[in-house]
């Protein structure tokens, strides 16, 4: 393992001094490839480092073994050993995951669709209570919330809610949550108290900038509109809503959420680009959804991932038989335990698909 960790040193060394090339730097595209390439391999150099030291010591152990008479100094250096023995098979196991290739795009920020599936008001309800839910989980790990598009539900929540999360590692975090989110309970509608079956779908993507996706402006038709409100009715009188329709993929994105139609075109551009990136990010996502239970593909929305039971007070993730009893905290966005459990299961199905 050292050498490989030392030929992976060598890169980081070099990417290092690329970097910071005058000629390097004017190349804004490679500039961005290198920098993310030196980020992502800091964490496996830091862990180079500590494990060459406990090697070194391991050595050093071995020689006062070897050479040292006094019982005491080889019984410190024996009881010193088995430390270091144990520490570095723990750091192995670490740097082993870290060395598998990690899906690039976890990095990124995330762009989350909430959508009301069956259920009727319920489900709008539901999209409304999963879209609070997130909205406190983000808060805690301080990312930063900005609302792309909305369509309000008749009785409240939401038909569809689209917005985008900045932060640090975003995608690698939520995209656990894409699927179908079932919730059962009773709804504050009925009367006879009986307990019914909703769900919504969520859709984690990876935000695409613009060095992911070439986008010509020849290719996309503009149309701007006057922004309507529930019923249709116009709720301004400028053309500040805009819809983009994309020539090559058919792809259509309309939003009209901001009053000023420049912010509303920069929202549409975000998903336009995000979605066609989705395209090709597809193929990626189905391949690793046959092969490990944690992720579900962006494009099978039918998969129910989880179950909110409100008369028990349960939240169950199917995917690994994970349940517990304490609902109102979760929808309270206290998620992280079940995300930590799925990226537990994940790396134990990227190490078993490295060793097959």
């Amino acid at each position: 393992m050292l050498d490989k960790l030392a030929a992976i040193h060598e890169r980081y060394l070099g990417i290092s001094q690329q970097i910071t090339d005058p000629d390097v730097m004017q190349d804004m595209k490679a500039y961005i490839k290198l920098s993310k390439d030196y980020k992502e391999l800091q964490p496996i150099i830091e862990g180079y480092k500590k494990y060459k030291v406990i090697v070194e010591g391991i050595e050093a152990c071995r020689t006062i073994l070897d050479e040292e008479k006094d019982e005491e100094m080889r019984a410190f250096a024996r009881e010193e050993m088995e430390s270091l023995v144990e520490q570095r098979d723990k750091l192995e196991e670490e740097i082993r995951l870290m060395l598998i290739p990690s899906d690039p795009q976890d990095v990124k920020n995330a762009v989350v669709e909430i959508r009301a599936g069956s259920g009727g008001d319920e489900a709008s309800i539901f999209a409304g209570d999963l879209y609070r839910m997130y909205i406190h989980y983000c808060e805690r790990k301080n990312w930063k919330i900005e609302p792309v598009s909305m369509t309000e539900g008749t009785m409240g929540g939401f038909k569809e809610i689209i917005f985008e999360v900045q932060g640090n590692g975003v995608y690698g975090l939520l995209k656990y949550e894409s699927g179908v989110h079932r919730v059962q309970r009773v709804p504050d509608t009925e009367t006879q108290g009986r307990i019914h079956t909703s769900a919504a779908s969520v859709a984690v993507l990876p935000e695409a900038d613009e060095f992911d996706v070439d986008i010509k402006p020849s290719d996309i038709r503009k149309d701007t509109y006057c922004s309507s409100g529930p019923g249709g009715q116009s709720v301004n009188t400028t053309y500040s809503a805009v819809r983009l329709t994309h020539a090559p993929t058919g792809i259509v994105v309309a939003i009209q959420d901001e009053k000023s139609q420049m912010k509303n075109f920069e929202k549409a551009m975000t998903v336009l680009r995000t979605r066609i990136f989705e395209m090709e990010y597809q193929k990626y996502l189905d391949e690793i959804s046959k092969k490990r239970k944690t992720m579900v593909s962006t494009g099978d929305r039918s998969a129910k991932i989880r179950t909110y039971n409100y008369p028990q007070s349960r939240v169950t993730d199917h995917r690994i038989n994970l349940t517990m009893y304490n609902l109102p905290v979760f929808m309270d966005g206290e998620i992280q335990d079940f995300i930590d459990s799925l990226q537990l299961a994940e790396n134990a199905e990227r190490l078993k698909e490295a060793t097959e």
